[in-house]
């Protein structure tokens, strides 16, 4: 038994946003420029989770398969701010769709397959990690958000099933915020569960998000003598990369947007996002496969022979975990017809990276993003209502930021219209995205 005590407020607002992830920015940036006082929660020391201290470093398609750009908005500005830094690596617009056959080549020398889907170029970025943090603090800025980093978002405030505000934790101790829409951007749904909200945990093991991962980098990787290596060697290759995979090692790597950096990414199954011992396991083991890997990358594969490790994710890659039951559920029945809902949020080419699918295109209701009994309270991110396959193909970067500015605009109407988010208009909404630049598709 804990001994009750008072918890001081720090502040009041108008919407609260917890979970600094590319969905969290996207909603708390929304929020900020459509007029509401926004504050932005987030447990580490930077923005951008799992984009930038998961060291994910992709924004994976954002185009379909004739190279029209579906998704744009926040991500399209992400991209651009990146630009013009210099810390980001993508095809040109006017090459999106293209099947000239040095180009796709080109873009699959750089280690994605997602960069030439079915002979034809597509609209991937790769990026910066570290400048990607500070763009996404200039953009947090610049809408007038306040920022509270080191802050563990740990239970919403809840009356008779409407969320009142959120509890923090940090080194300041305790402390409340007083909020009127609250948006739920965690990832792992923290907030929806502490307010009561239904929701699905159970995980289809044989899913890629249904693993974890602690990703790491490679520094001064001569690139040019490995991908030589790998095209004009493949048996020699293949046939290393399953000694290394029989010695628990990790063998699936990108090249970086530099071209001496290499990015390697892993799947570790059976593990639960949610459980801390699990957590740890991965921490310790993950780093002692991380040093097989490099020893013998650095032994038998030509261009590793002067590399180093840089660094590994300082946040582990939980790829799903709790997925909201809201108003809506998206299906993997929804992602095979295609169907376009009335109250669309957004448009995903989601075929580029999931070919199975029938459909090219698949949309996001905004009722995904809205619990069905808790009031307040807007989700969006890896953990909105979708079932496991539906949220599988649906939980990358890209489409966390889609969903985080649709949370966002409908927060800020909400508090400008005195409403519950419930009552927000879809169609005022979608005019709303539409003037911010979002492609949304006309329905009759």
């Amino acid at each position: 038994m804990e001994p009750a005590k008072e918890v001081s407020v720090c502040r009041e607002t108008d919407v609260i946003v917890v979970g600094g992830g590319p969905a969290g920015v996207a909603a708390a940036v929304a929020s900020g420029r459509n007029g509401a006082d926004t504050v932005l929660v987030e447990r580490y020391g930077y923005l951008g989770g799992l984009a930038t201290g998961g060291l994910v470093l992709l924004i994976m398609p954002m185009s379909d398969d004739a190279g029209q750009q579906q998704i744009a908005g926040l991500c399209q500005e992400m991209m651009e701010r990146l630009d013009a830094t210099g810390s980001a690596v993508h095809p040109k617009r006017e090459d999106l769709g293209s099947s000239d056959r040095d180009l796709v080549s080109y873009w699959i020398s750089r280690g994605c397959r997602f960069f030439a889907q079915e002979g034809r170029v597509t609209l991937n970025v790769l990026f910066d990690p570290e400048m990607f943090k500070c763009v996404l603090n200039e953009m947090v800025e610049e809408a007038g958000v306040k920022l509270f980093l080191h802050s563990w978002g740990a239970w919403c405030m809840t009356e008779q099933d409407t969320v009142q505000g959120v509890v923090f934790e940090s080194k300041s101790g305790r402390q409340a915020i007083i909020g009127r829409t609250i948006i739920d951007t965690t990832g792992d749904g923290d907030m929806f569960a502490s307010a009561g909200a239904e929701f699905d945990a159970t995980m289809n093991p044989e899913l890629r998000s249904s693993k974890l991962a602690l990703v790491f980098r490679v520094g001064n990787v001569n690139c040019t003598r490995l991908m030589e290596f790998k095209q004009l060697r493949q048996k020699e290759y293949d046939g290393l990369m399953l000694e290394l995979e029989n010695l628990g090692g990790f063998t699936l790597y990108v090249r970086t947007w530099r071209e001496d950096v290499v990015w390697f990414n892993n799947f570790l199954p059976g593990l639960d996002g949610l459980d801390v011992e699990d957590l740890t396991w991965v921490e310790v083991n993950a780093r002692k496969k991380m040093l097989i890997t490099y020893d013998f990358f650095r032994r038998n594969i030509p261009g590793f022979e002067k590399s180093f490790i840089m660094d590994t994710a300082s946040q582990i890659g939980v790829r799903a975990s709790r997925r909201l039951v809201g108003e809506y559920v998206v299906t993997e029945q929804d992602m095979q017809s295609g169907i376009l809902y009335e109250d669309a949020i957004a448009v995903i080419p989601a075929r580029q990276w999931a070919p199975s699918l029938r459909s090219p295109l698949v949309s996001i209701p905004y009722r995904s993003l809205l619990p069905r009994r808790v009031e307040n309270l807007i989700v969006a991110g890896r953990c909105f209502s979708a079932d496991q396959v539906a949220n599988d193909i649906l939980s990358p970067i890209q489409c966390c930021v889609a969903m985080g500015q649709a949370a966002g605009t409908a927060a800020a109407l909400a508090v400008k219209s005195g409403v519950s988010p419930r009552r927000v208009g879809y169609r005022t909404l979608q005019e709303r995205l539409l003037s911010q630049r979002v492609p949304l598709p006309v329905t009759p």
